[in-house]
């Protein structure tokens, strides 16, 4: 199981410009899964990627984690160019060449991936979670700090508290209180995975912190690496 190597099952160009981007995103947001379909969790993935503010430098980092004891068994870091504009809508064409990039130099495979960043709950249900899952066919949490769109109501203020992310009509994703009295997380399914399922598991992620522990991990791991970059140390 740890050895398989990850290949997205769909490639596509990434050179593109913002009407070719939006239209690619309609297309594959159709693929998406919100279903549990996945086999038993072992390793959890955390992704992150950090720009360097004195280049056109950007890092990714991948780390996994074993499900049961939260422990890193493997991490990766890759650096890159940026080479899509910063597009409100579009981060997952910005951001995603270098995840695919460092997924494939992995050697232990996730049955799951956790994005810091937006999954279903996006303009075109179709953020950088959703993206990464549909196009590796792997389960993918969108879990972000921030609310990118939908509309909701604070939930209570214990841990576990949630509160559902609306857009009209349509469920999009959930405010999650992951620790008592802290500020909510915005959960949504990247792709073969339920909301509540979803839920569950960023509340297992974060034992002790607001940040699940693979996007806390990864976050340690590009500012470390950006950090090196900038003193010149690499």
């Amino acid at each position: 199981m740890r050895h398989r190597k990850m290949e997205p099952i769909i490639n596509h160009e990434w050179d593109l410009n913002e009407k070719e981007a939006v239209k690619l995103q309609q297309e594959l947001s159709l693929k998406v899964t919100k279903e549990d379909r996945f086999p038993e969790i072992q390793y959890v993935a955390g992704v992150d990627v950090a720009y360097s503010e004195q280049s056109d430098l950007l890092v990714a980092a991948i780390v996994i984690l074993d499900a049961s004891s939260l422990q890193v068994v493997e991490s990766i870091v890759v650096e890159d160019a940026v080479h899509f504009p910063y597009i409100p809508g579009l981060f997952s064409f910005r951001e995603l060449p270098p995840i695919v990039k460092a997924l494939k130099q992995i050697k232990t495979s996730p049955q799951l991936v956790v994005c810091d960043g937006q999954g279903i709950a996006h303009p075109r249900r179709f953020g950088l979670a959703s993206h990464l899952g549909v196009i590796f066919d792997i389960p993918t949490i969108g879990c972000g700090k921030t609310r990118l769109w939908g509309e909701f109501e604070e939930p209570s203020r214990e841990r576990g508290a949630c509160s559902l992310l609306m857009d009209h009509e349509e469920v999009i994703g959930g405010a999650l209180r992951t620790q008592d009295n802290i500020k909510p997380l915005f959960v949504s399914v990247g792709h073969r995975i339920s909301l509540e399922t979803a839920c569950n598991w960023i509340l297992k992620l974060c034992p002790q912190y607001r940040l699940p522990e693979t996007t806390r991990q990864a976050d340690q791991l590009v500012r470390k690496a950006l950090s090196q970059i900038n003193q010149g140390s690499i």
